[in-house]
C-alpha cells in the first residue's frame, strides 16, 4: 500500500479531526467516500509541505493562520533545541522561569499593556479576558457588568466561553443550550457599503449602531470585543480603522472593557505589528495566538491594563482571577515566542512584508480581475475575493482544485483568500497565484456543466470550508 494511503487509513481508524465531517474523508469503497481524502504531511520546509510520497503543496494559508517565518525556521528549531537541554516546563503556580519572564516584558513594551495571562490557544485566550473582564467589575463592586457584546460575524473561538460572543449561525445553533449568549451589533464589513458609500461611512454607521446599544445596555455590559481590521472566519470582512477609534472613545464614555481579539490579525498580519495599532488606539484587553509562536507550539496570552490588574491585587483570594492549566507559560512554547520575535528585528519583517505584499496584489491580478470575482481585498498579507456561485459546496470544490494545482487554499463559503508565510518568494508567489487562478477557473468550469451535489449536503460554510 502506497505509504500516503497507509496513513489516510490509519488517521481514519484514529483519529477525529478538527471542525470536519468526516463521511468527507471516507475512503472510495464507502457510500459518499472520496469527496475529499486526507492529505498526509511528511515534513515542512518554508512555504512547502511534503507527503510521503514525494509530492509538494504550497501552504497558502499558513496552516490555519499560524505560521509566520515558513516552516522549520532553522532560528526557530535552535531556539527551541536549546530551552530543551534547559528547562522545558515547569508550573507557573509559585514558580517562574527566564522565558516567560522575558516574553512579557517585550510584549508590554510592543503593546503598551503590562501584564500577561498565559493560556494554550485562542479560544482560551478569550475565555480568559471574558472572565478577567466580568471578574473586574465584581472586584469593583458592579455586579451587574456581567454580559457581552460583540459584532456580527465574529469568531472568536470554540469553547463554550468564547463561542457565547462567536456569531456564527451553525455553532450556534448546535450548542445553544449550552451558551450564554452574547449581544451582537452590526459589523463594519466595507462590503455592506451602498452604492457611493465609502469603507469609512460603513465604519461610522456601524459605531453609531453600538453607541445605541451601549447607551441602552452599559450598565449590564462588561466587555465588547471585536477583531481589529478583518473578521476571518466572517469571510475576511474587513473594516476601515475609523470604526476601532470609535469604539474606544465609546467604551470609555460608557465604562466597558475593549477586548481587542488579535488571535488572527497579530505579529504583522495587516501590516503593522498589531491591527488595532493601526487606529492608534489601546485596548482594555489584546488576545494573542496563533503566529506567537511563528507556527511551533500552541501558546496563547491576554495582556490587560494596569487597572485591571490592580483590581485582582488583594488580600482574598477569592478577589484573585481564578484560571489556570497545567502548561500556564510553558517555557519552550515561551521561547519559540521570543524566538519569533527575534526574526520580526532579525529580518525587517513589517518593512519587508510590505514589499511582499506589493509584489503578490501584482501577481494575483489575473483573480482580482476575474469577471466572476466581487470585492476584491486586501489588508497587509491577507488577500481575499468574493466569487458567488450556484453550487453548494463551492468551497470544498475550490479546495480540492487547488491541492492539484499544488497549492494549499481552503475557501470560507464564497471568499477565496491566501494568507501565506511571510517568506513567501517571488517564484513561490506565482505558483500560489497561478493555483489560485487555476482552481477558480476548473471549479466554474464544474458549475458550467452542472456539476451535481456531492453526497453528503454542504451546510453552512465554516472558518475555511471544512
Amino acid at each position: 500500500m502506497p505509504l500516503n494511503d497507509e496513513w489516510r487509513r490509519r488517521s481514519l481508524a484514529a483519529v477525529w479531526h478538527p471542525c470536519t465531517q468526516m463521511k468527507l474523508h471516507a475512503p472510495a469503497g464507502e457510500a459518499g467516500g472520496a469527496a475529499q481524502p486526507l492529505r498526509p504531511i511528511a515534513r515542512a520546509e518554508g512555504v512547502w509541505l511534503h507527503d510521503f510520497e514525494g509530492q509538494r503543496l504550497l501552504d497558502g494559508i499558513s496552516s490555519w493562520w499560524v505560521n509566520l517565518f515558513g516552516h522549520n525556521h532553522p532560528a526557530l528549531r535552535a531556539a527551541l533545541v536549546e530551552q530543551l537541554g534547559q528547562l522545558h516546563h515547569v508550573m507557573l503556580a509559585g514558580f517562574t522561569h527566564a522565558p516567560v519572564v522575558e516574553l512579557s516584558e517585550r510584549l508590554a513594551a510592543l503593546t503598551g499593556l503590562g501584564h500577561a495571562f498565559y493560556a494554550s490557544d485562542g479560544a482560551s485566550a478569550t475565555e480568559i479576558a471574558l472572565k478577567m473582564s466580568a471578574h473586574h467589575w465584581r472586584n469593583a463592586g458592579r455586579l451587574a457588568k456581567c454580559r457581552f457584546v460583540g459584532v456580527a460575524g465574529g469568531y472568536h473561538g470554540e469553547t463554550v466561553g468564547a463561542l457565547a460572543v462567536t456569531d456564527i449561525a451553525l455553532f450556534r445553533e448546535a450548542y445553544a443550550p449550552l451558551l450564554r449568549l452574547a449581544a451582537t451589533v452590526p459589523s463594519p464589513d466595507a462590503r455592506q457599503a451602498a452604492p457611493g458609500e465609502s469603507a469609512e461611512a460603513v465604519a461610522e454607521r456601524a459605531a453609531a449602531a453600538l453607541e445605541a446599544w451601549l447607551a441602552e445596555h452599559h450598565a449590564e455590559t462588561a466587555a465588547f470585543i471585536v477583531e481589529p481590521l478583518v473578521q476571518c472566519a466572517a469571510g475576511m470582512a474587513m473594516h476601515h480603522p475609523l470604526y476601532l477609534q470609535r469604539a474606544r472613545a465609546l467604551c470609555s464614555r460608557y465604562e466597558v472593557h475593549l477586548v481587542a481579539d488579535e488571535i488572527a490579525v497579530g505579529f504583522g498580519r495587516t501590516g503593522s505589528m498589531f491591527a488595532h495599532q493601526q487606529a492608534g488606539i489601546r485596548p482594555d484587553f489584546i488576545c494573542l495566538s496563533k503566529g506567537l509562536t511563528g507556527g511551533t507550539l500552541p501558546l496563547s496570552v491576554v495582556l490587560c491594563t494596569d487597572e485591571v490588574y490592580a483590581a485582582f491585587y488583594d488580600d482574598e483570594v477569592a478577589r484573585g482571577f481564578l484560571h489556570s492549566h497545567s502548561y500556564t507559560g510553558n517555557a519552550l512554547a515561551c521561547r519559540a515566542a521570543l524566538a519569533t520575535l527575534d526574526l520580526f528585528d532579525a529580518t525587517d519583517a513589517l518593512n519587508t512584508n510590505q514589499q511582499t505584499a506589493a509584489r503578490l496584489s501584482a501577481q494575483f491580478q489575473p483573480l482580482t480581475q476575474h469577471p466572476r470575482v466581487r470585492h476584491a481585498r486586501q489588508q497587509g498579507l491577507i488577500f481575499a475575493w468574493d466569487v458567488p456561485s450556484s453550487l453548494p459546496d463551492f468551497a470544498r470544490r475550490y479546495a480540492r482544485h487547488a491541492l492539484a494545482q499544488g497549492v494549499l487554499l481552503r475557501p470560507i463559503g464564497h471568499t477565496v483568500y491566501a494568507m501565506p508565510p511571510y517568506v513567501i518568494n517571488q517564484e513561490e508567489g506565482e505558483h500560489l497565484a497561478r493555483g489560485a487562478f487555476a482552481a477558480l477557473q476548473a471549479t466554474l468550469a464544474e458549475e458550467e456543466q452542472g456539476a451535481a451535489t456531492p453526497a453528503v449536503p454542504a451546510g453552512p460554510a465554516v472558518m475555511d470550508g471544512v
